[in-house]
């Protein structure tokens, strides 16, 4: 069995939690900014089946035409204010869970909850590229009209 951890991310969008909650489960958002820098997601490489039960799938490709594809099932899904799901392929089932909190101000914080993650998944190259996917979810949201 390979060894796993926890990982939590806190970060401050500028957006309300309805709009940071629909990025994050509606394709056409989604493939604007999922993955790290120098890849793509698109929009037909995404599946979201957003009930307890459903799929959430994704395909990246990156620079080289390498693909990685994460397959998730939803957990929970409470909108604005909870989104759960699980990668049962990933050795233990790692756990998602991302919370959504208006701060009141026309900022939201979304914190990130990972557990039972891969020992790979901690290391500070994939954190640092969880990090590229968060500056690219700014940069979106930017983008997005008022």
């Amino acid at each position: 069995m390979t060894e796993t951890g926890e990982l939590t991310i806190r970060r401050v969008h500028h957006g309300s939690r309805e709009l940071l909650f629909d990025c994050m489960t509606k394709p056409e958002h989604l493939a604007h900014f999922w993955g790290p820098a120098g890849t793509t997601t698109p929009v037909e490489n995404i599946v979201v089946d957003l009930r307890p039960g459903g799929a959430f799938e994704t395909t990246m490709v990156g620079e080289d035409g390498g693909t990685y594809t994460m397959r998730a099932v939803y957990a929970e899904v409470r909108r604005p204010e909870l989104l759960v799901w699980i990668e049962p392929e990933v050795e233990g089932g790692m756990r998602t869970e991302i919370t959504f909190h208006d701060l009141g101000d026309g900022r939201t914080e979304v914190i990130t909850h990972q557990t039972n993650v891969p020992a790979a998944y901690l290391s500070a190259e994939a954190r640092a590229g969880f990090a590229t996917s968060l500056d690219r979810f700014d940069a979106y949201l930017a983008s997005l009209p008022v």
